[in-house]
Parts: structure tokens; C-alpha cells; sequence
């Protein structure tokens, strides 16, 4: 039987691990650092993968990619705690991996690797160099103005991207003219090219902002949209924490 009083004396004098070394291996399981990673957060890094293929996870509760080109950057915030800063050079390989098990645990004990397991399987991932990883600044991004605003459905999005699909054209645009924010996919450079339009908002000046199709990789959903004439938007989503900073093509005009 353990003392109360011989305990707290070897707390005080440092020899606790050597009298009761037990108790030391049982503090050490309960602080191993260890995450499970939920479907919400799944969805998202499906999401994020589809922007850079690598990552950097930092400490925290927080997710952050940008895309090789550095035109598009997305944050969000989860509801893990990410116990330690560590980098995934292939996003999908590791998703694959924690598809290999129901519901898996990672556990973060080792320098180089996270031991993924459930039950008696297990695998274990490498951890890549943070240096080969274009990863976001750490500062935080801010649009430089917020020159126009419109709240975009997830009805509208889907039916955007589809047409895009159906009509083959690269560009997005966002078209303020007459009174009216429209939202064009089109081919820009093709004056007959088949288009397809939604009306989003209403607004005093005229703009035409641009935007490549392809970089529009946000996840299906209802956003705030923020655009900057300074060539810069931000797509916030209205139901989970994630939002997108998308450059606009140099070809984008405000009056």
C-alpha cells in the first residue's frame, strides 16, 4: 500500500520515479499524446488535398493550407486538439491510411511517426521535412478592401461548377453591371462560347472579376463572399469554419 505522507515526501525530494515507478508508467499512459480524428475534420482534409497535396499540421485546433501557386489558402478550425507540429508530404496516401482502420487513434509519443490503431492492427506513418512542404504564412490574412459583398447558395455554387462542367469553359466571373451582381462561368476569351449565369446581389458600381474555374475548390455550401479589387477574395462558408482566400485573374476591372 501506497503512504499518502512517504508519497508527497517523494514528490518533494525528486525520488518518486524510483520508489513507486508504477505510478510513473501509469501518469505516462494517461499524458500520451493521442487523437482521433473525426469525419467533419476528415471532409475537410479530403478538401484541403484537393489544393496541395502536402501539409503541415501545427499544434492547436487550427488547419491551414496554400495551394504550390500560393492563389489559394484555406483555413479552418476544428474540434481536435492537434498535439504537436508535424508534416504529411502525401495527404491522400495518409487518408487512405486512416481508412484502413474503423476508428482509428494516433498516437503522437514518437519523434518521426504517428502509430495509427484500433483494436490489435496498427500502422506506422513517417512524418515528411516541414521544408519540403509549402505550407501558409503565419501570419493572418486580411482582404487589403472589401470593394464588393454577396451571399452565394449552395444551390447556385452547385449548379455554377456543373455547368462549367456541362459547358466546358474555364472561367468564373463575377459581373456587376446595370444594377446587378451576376455570376458568369464562360470562356472569357470566346465571345460566342456557350455561359451560364446567376444573379447573386445588387450593387452601384460596375466590375469584372475574374476568376479560373479550377481554383474554385471550396467544399459544397452556402457562402459569404467578400471580393477585393485589389485582386483578392474570401469565400466564407455559413455552416462549417472554413474559409477560402482565392486570387482573381489580372485581368479583373472596378469602376
Amino acid at each position: 500500500m501506497i503512504n499518502a505522507h512517504s508519497l508527497a515526501a517523494e514528490v518533494l525530494e525528486g525520488t518518486l520515479d524510483e520508489t513507486y515507478p508504477v505510478i510513473r508508467k501509469i501518469s505516462e499512459m494517461k499524458l500520451r499524446p493521442t487523437m482521433r480524428i473525426s469525419d467533419k475534420t476528415l471532409m475537410l482534409l479530403k478538401n484541403f488535398s484537393t489544393i496541395n497535396q502536402s501539409i503541415l499540421f501545427k499544434k492547436g485546433n487550427s488547419l491551414r493550407t496554400i495551394s504550390v501557386m500560393k492563389n489559394i489558402l484555406a483555413e479552418a478550425t476544428i474540434e481536435e486538439d492537434i498535439p504537436k507540429d508535424f508534416g504529411v508530404y502525401d495527404l491522400n496516401q495518409f487518408l487512405n491510411a486512416l481508412s484502413l482502420h474503423q476508428s482509428p487513434e494516433l498516437d503522437f509519443a514518437s519523434e518521426g511517426f504517428t502509430v495509427i490503431s484500433e483494436g490489435k492492427a496498427r500502422s506506422k506513418y513517417f512524418f515528411a521535412d516541414p521544408n519540403v512542404i509549402v505550407s501558409p504564412p503565419e501570419k493572418e490574412i486580411t482582404l487589403p478592401t472589401e470593394d464588393v459583398c454577396f451571399q452565394l447558395t449552395t444551390q447556385q455554387l452547385d449548379k455554377l461548377i456543373k455547368a462549367a462542367a456541362v459547358y466546358q469553359v474555364p472561367d468564373l466571373s463575377v459581373i456587376g453591371k446595370d444594377g446587378n451582381i451576376d455570376i458568369v462561368v464562360r470562356d472569357k476569351k470566346n465571345d460566342t462560347s456557350n455561359h451560364f449565369s446567376v444573379t447573386v446581389g445588387e450593387t452601384t458600381n460596375d466590375f469584372v472579376f475574374n476568376f479560373k474555374v479550377e481554383n474554385i475548390k471550396i467544399l459544397p455550401g452556402s457562402y459569404n463572399v467578400v471580393v477585393s479589387s485589389k485582386l483578392l477574395s474570401c469565400f466564407t462558408n455559413t455552416d462549417i469554419d472554413v474559409k477560402y482566400y482565392i486570387a482573381l485573374e489580372p485581368d479583373s476591372t472596378f469602376e
